[in-house]
């Protein structure tokens, strides 16, 4: 603030200062992101009533506390204390809202807390969108009270007797665009009555055949360096090679104690290539929409990419569970601003940022004075300057006799 970036009044600025703005943050939290939200809505013309939910975590190097606790981590650190991100964005990628949870929280237990927050903003109505990790029968009844409706990713490889029953009718694809083919299926009858979607991706398809063809090439290779081995090494080598998440579920142990490729597995796979399952609460919703709408969870994966790496939301310094939950918050705002530039400018942030980071101010000095004065403004950043309704920055900061 003081050196990098040129903002009037700010050298006075001290860490407390920092630090109580934060705290202000995190008391108005609820009220500035519903106020900052829909301010951005109705700036964007955004259309609010198709939600998209996911979880990310984010580690510490820190000791374990009430709020940090070790849990199913999304980063790869089971050796570190987390946290839980819970961020729901719309259609266009735009960031709704931002949550901060224990780090042992279950993304299943979380939807009750997400729904009733979205509730007391008074929507006219929400489809929440969620992944495969939220779809236990309890959350989808929670998420369909009031009137809601749900689009939800199945397990196909769950065991459930419903999925099991959609994935088994026959009757074919439709084809819709983004190389996507979808089928609808309707099981069950009264209660147990479920919307199914089944989509299939060809290129995906293909990408899973080649996938399972490798992982089997490198199974017979490791199979075949086992039966050189004797004793403890070879108990030891059969031991991990089960265990492997890659290799083992393609295996099988015969009556003698020994390994062999399990045929039966690869080809129920093989029926799974480029598909995957959806159910939705909604009837209105044609079965393209529903497809195409579940694709666009990826926008929340962008959203967990730029909190992470190109707003820095990691590492977290601080040790308060209040200042680690502000500093969730000012990510989150940041996200919003950026993706908002996105939108007006239809360019990304690298770009923009890389653009505006080319204004420099210069200080120059002689025997008549000092001058501050900046670079001249670029086409690209008055193009920029523009789309975002913002005033070039004064040619001159200060003229000093």
């Amino acid at each position: 603030m003081k050196s990098d970036v040129v903002i009037s009044n700010a050298q006075d600025v001290t860490d407390d200062h920092a630090y109580r703005a934060m705290d202000f943050l995190l008391e108005a939290d609820e009220a500035i992101q519903k106020e900052v939200f829909f301010s951005v809505a109705n700036l964007l013309n955004l259309e609010v009533d198709l939600l998209f939910f996911d979880t990310t975590s984010t580690y510490f190097e820190a000791d374990e506390d009430d709020f940090r606790k070790y849990g199913n981590t999304k980063d790869h650190r089971e050796d570190r204390p987390q946290i839980v991100v819970g961020l729901a964005v719309t259609r266009e990628g735009i960031p709704v809202r931002v949550w901060s949870f224990q780090g042992n929280s279950a993304d299943m237990s979380l939807i009750e807390r997400v729904k009733d927050d979205l509730r007391g903003w008074k929507l006219d109505r929400v489809i929440m969108v969620v992944d495969r990790g939220f779809t236990s029968e309890e959350n989808l009844r929670y998420m369909q009270r009031a009137g809601d409706v749900s689009t939800a990713g199945e397990k196909l490889r769950s065991g459930n007797a419903l999925a099991k029953e959609a994935l088994s009718r026959a009757g074919r694809f439709k084809v819709v665009k983004d190389n996507l083919k979808v089928k609808e299926i309707v099981v069950g009858d009264g209660e147990r009555r479920k919307r199914y979607i089944l989509c299939y991706n060809p290129a995906e398809a293909k990408k899973d055949k080649e996938g399972r063809e490798q992982t089997i090439s490198r199974l017979k290779n490791e199979l075949a360096n086992i039966k050189q081995l004797k004793g403890a090494l070879h108990k030891k080598a059969t031991c991990e090679l089960r265990s492997n998440k890659g290799m083992g579920r393609y295996l099988k142990q015969m009556s003698d104690g020994t390994l062999a490729i399990d045929k039966a597995k690869i080809r129920k796979e093989e029926r799974l290539d480029g598909k995957f399952l959806l159910s939705t609460s909604d009837d209105t919703l044609s079965a393209e929409d529903v497809a195409l709408g579940y694709k666009q969870l990826l926008e929340v994966e962008r959203g967990f990419k730029d909190l992470k790496h190109t707003l820095e939301l990691r590492p977290v310094y601080h040790r308060k569970e209040e200042r680690i939950r502000a500093h969730v918050t000012l990510c989150f705002l940041a996200l919003l601003l950026i993706r908002v530039a996105e939108v007006e400018t239809k360019k990304t942030w690298r770009c923009i940022k890389t653009e505006l980071n080319r204004m420099h101010l210069g200080e120059f000095k002689g025997p008549a004075g000092k001058i501050l004065q900046r670079t001249d403004t670029t086409p690209l950043q008055k193009e920029i300057f523009t789309a975002l309704k913002i005033k070039e920055p004064p040619k001159f900061f200060e003229i000093t006799p």
